[in-house]
């Protein structure tokens, strides 16, 4: 098996080098490819002055489905993982990949969190959407087969969040198998730079509107969207009443909901429309050339 292991990034200069440092260790015949966006760290300065690193592709766009897509382009491998940056794979990380690629075209595995209090980590999830029993996979440690990206024709780069679930609906939709081995394990470690998740409820909505549309039609998809919809505003209904939220907020992202499920339902009508293969993605790799604004290529 030739392997390539795909690295999106933006501003994550030392936990991409503790990353590259755990590859070069457990996974040291792996190609690498590292897909910088516009980092303002010197993290293109620091992957210049490595020799584990075989390609750098510097992108302007700040999205991960773009950032993907252009590391998709570049890698060589037969079987090719998209690791995040801010992950270090574990000892038996390998070994997991090949067990789970002798049985799927897809193989995950979780992400140990450690936290003040202890470890966490993940299961495999599974859903039934519509007729299709569709597995998730952790969008940060996946491998793929090579015919599996060439049939999805990668990510779908409309979507700014989600763009890892909605290959999995396409995954099912095209038949593909995704294999769950715990041996495939990554760890990220909390430390007090790291950040504050933003709350776009809009942008959710709109990306699992486009997403559900695309892959299943206005009908099914309108079901399953309203449903959440439903049960997340009744959750913050009840926040308002115990007074942990306020009011003119709870409105407010009821509007913004509304809005991102309308533009999500109409997008992903017209993306349907345009493209109605298997695949369902009109904005996959196949889709432009442009992605790329400078590339390093050492192998």
């Amino acid at each position: 098996m030739d392997l390539s292991v795909v690295i999106p990034t933006l501003n994550g200069r030392d936990r991409l080098a503790a990353s590259l440092d755990a590859l070069a260790v457990h996974v040291p015949d792996a190609e690498v490819v590292v897909v910088n966006g516009p980092s303002t760290d010197g993290t293109t300065g620091m992957l210049r002055d490595r020799d584990d690193v075989d390609v750098l592709v510097e992108v302007s766009a700040r999205t991960g489905t773009v950032a993907r897509n252009a590391g998709l382009e570049a890698a060589t491998g037969d079987a090719v993982a998209i690791l995040r940056y801010d992950l270090v794979v574990e000892p038996s990380w390998l070994d997991g990949v090949e067990d789970g690629l002798a049985e799927a075209s897809v193989v995950t595995g979780p992400t140990h969190r450690t936290l003040d209090g202890g470890m966490t980590t993940e299961e495999s999830e599974r859903r039934t959407v519509g007729s299709r029993e569709v597995t998730y996979f952790n969008g940060g440690n996946v491998v793929f087969r090579r015919p599996v990206l060439d049939a999805l024709d990668g990510f779908d780069e409309y979507l700014e969040t989600g763009g890892g679930r909605d290959a999995a609906h396409r995954l099912a939709g095209l038949g593909y198998g995704v294999a769950w081995r715990s041996e495939m394990g990554v760890r990220q470690e909390y430390s007090a730079d790291g950040g504050v998740a933003i709350d776009d409820r809009g942008g959710e909505f709109r990306s699992l509107a486009y997403r559900l549309v695309k892959n299943y039609g206005v009908r099914p998809a309108a079901t399953g969207t309203a449903r959440r919809a439903v049960r997340d505003a009744v959750a913050a209904g009840r926040e308002v009443i115990r007074g942990d939220l306020d009011l003119t907020e709870w409105f407010a992202t009821g509007r913004a909901v509304v809005g991102g499920v309308v533009r999500g339902a109409v997008d992903g009508a017209a993306a349907r429309l345009r493209d109605r293969s298997p695949a369902h993605n009109p904005h996959g790799v196949s889709d432009r050339a442009d992605r790329a604004v400078t590339r390093y290529d050492w192998r």
